[in-house]
């Protein structure tokens, strides 16, 4: 336990310093270091990740750097979304739930390790305020409802997710995004745990010495965060998902899950459930593009400027 007390310890900071990325490290850590089931580790990794974010907030609510409005709404559509997930994911097995959970985070690490178009040089730098000057609802709802459903199925609070999506869609800096970020994990940890509840089982006994041990390093990451530039927690943030990806997808993604894969398609039934779950994702890709072009983000110069 000792082990798993120290792992903890890391996964709290990051969580803390980042505002996300503890779930990704927990799951993986309690399934393939301590041989936890892994519908059993993404129970466990609910309740620490919540507890750890909540404690973690406190010191960036206290620093302005928590978006309440944006992040209130953003969560309670996360919460349906995690919710739906969670009970979605009995039908799912293991194995799968690891590789979606792994190409979930690869395509999330690269999207924050990308530049963002029209660098600096074009344009003049304005300083602006951590939050939105007017929430964008709409975009708010849906990138919740997305967010929360795949956080809800593969397991986490949602950190990894909730920050890129508050930067990159919704627009915040990251400053604001981090401390936003643990607002609505602890929101989506709870709905998680809720539809988990029924089909997995809790060891309460690891749970709290690895809640123990997260809780201690949030702390620390809280506290670090103030110290570092919002490019290198991006960076950072980027570069540790990424590398968490093509860890996972190395030892979940293997020859027997493709072969097992092929034979579900040829089953009756199997290609047409494939291809409406291709239309459903071709239909919300262009969904949330009409709605983020819709709802646009108003911002308000920071004080002093």
């Amino acid at each position: 336990m000792e082990t798993a007390f120290a792992l903890a310890v890391v996964i709290g900071l990051t969580l803390g310093l980042l505002g996300g990325g503890g779930s990704v490290l927990t799951v993986p850590m309690l399934v393939f270091w301590l041989h936890v089931e892994p519908k059993s580790a993404i129970a466990v990794s609910f309740v620490v990740v919540g507890l750890s974010s909540l404690l973690a907030m406190l010191p960036h609510a206290r620093r302005r750097a928590v978006c309440w409005k944006s992040g209130l709404f953003f969560g309670a559509a996360g919460m349906c979304g995690a919710f739906a997930g969670g009970r979605a994911a009995s039908q799912i097995s293991g194995e799968a739930l690891l590789s979606l959970f792994g190409l979930v985070c690869l395509l999330t690490g690269v999207l924050m390790l990308r530049r963002r178009p029209g660098g600096a040089a074009n344009r003049k730098p304005v300083r602006l305020s951590v939050c939105p000057l007017q929430a964008p609802y709409f975009r708010l709802l849906f990138d919740g409802l997305l967010v929360g459903g795949l956080t809800g199925m593969v397991g986490v609070g949602g950190g990894f997710l909730i920050v890129p999506a508050l930067t990159l869609m919704v627009g915040i800096p990251m400053p604001g995004a981090v401390g936003t970020s643990l607002l609505v994990v602890v929101m989506n940890a709870l709905a998680g745990l809720a539809g988990y509840s029924r089909h997995a089982a809790l060891d309460w006994h690891l749970t709290s010495v690895v809640a123990s041990g997260s809780v201690c390093g949030a702390l620390i990451g809280a506290w670090l965060s103030v110290y570092f530039k919002p490019a290198w927690l991006r960076a950072l943030f980027g570069g540790m998902v990424t590398a968490v990806a093509v860890y996972t997808l190395s030892q979940a993604l293997t020859w027997d899950l493709l072969q097992r894969g092929l034979e579900w398609l040829e089953t009756p039934g199997g290609a047409m459930r494939a291809g409406a779950g291709l239309g459903l994702a071709a239909l919300l890709a262009v969904l949330g593009f009409w709605i983020h072009r819709w709802d646009p983000v108003r911002w308000t110069p920071a004080p002093g400027d």
